[in-house]
């Protein structure tokens, strides 16, 4: 895959998800669902931390949340370059069609997530009992790099009580699928699936 041609599969996939998450964002009160399928649903929450909600201060009490938010923020950032140079290099280098697939929609899902980190926060206002605006006048909801990320697709394909006899879980509710995720992530997770099931492919021994 040349650099273009990967170029306009980054280019696509952040549109799709910028789209998503600004139409969300300006239609939706946060907490909102509406119902596509049984088994698929529109629903509209911000994600402040890393992946399935987690904050870097759940680990540590010793660093607030915004130090916390803020760090993961500029991690992102710095990562975002590395994953870049990543890909550029494996162009340059005529990696696997496959290797630089997977490169491109990794980086593209990073980089729409990061456009929330960083950016949302200024350019949206709450979201909390009413439906957002895009540049209030009144400024938005944080400062730039504590954006909250948009989330908003959600597949409760089941629900119910487990059997009593598994460990742990056992008599407990749970839903699959519990997650509630975006574009970005679906790109991200299927650019690392691919890594995984075609690593033999992507990176030959010599």
């Amino acid at each position: 895959m040349s650099l273009k041609k990967a170029s306009l599969l980054i280019f696509i996939v952040l549109l799709i998800d910028q789209i998503s998450k600004i139409y969300i964002k300006t239609h939706f009160v946060l907490g909102e669902d509406v119902t596509v399928f049984n088994w698929f649903r529109i629903y509209f929450i911000e994600n402040e931390g890393m992946a399935w909600g987690t904050k870097i201060s759940d680990f540590t009490s010793s660093i607030s949340d915004r130090t916390a938010k803020t760090s993961l923020t500029v991690f992102r950032i710095f990562a975002i370059f590395g994953i870049g140079y990543w890909l550029y290099s494996t162009v340059k280098t005529k990696g696997h069609y496959l290797l630089t697939l997977a490169i491109s929609l990794i980086f593209a899902g990073a980089l729409g997530n990061i456009i929330d980190s960083v950016f949302y926060g200024i350019l949206f206002n709450d979201s909390h009992g009413q439906v957002a605006s895009f540049m209030p006048a009144t400024g938005g909801y944080d400062t730039l790099l504590h954006g909250k990320v948009v989330d908003m697709l959600y597949f409760p394909i089941w629900k119910g009580y487990l059997p009593e006899w598994l460990p742990f879980w056992g008599g407990k509710f749970f839903t699959f699928f519990e997650p509630v995720f975006n574009v970005a992530d679906v790109a991200i997770s299927t650019g690392f699936v691919m890594l995984l099931v075609f690593n033999k492919k992507v990176f030959p021994k010599d």
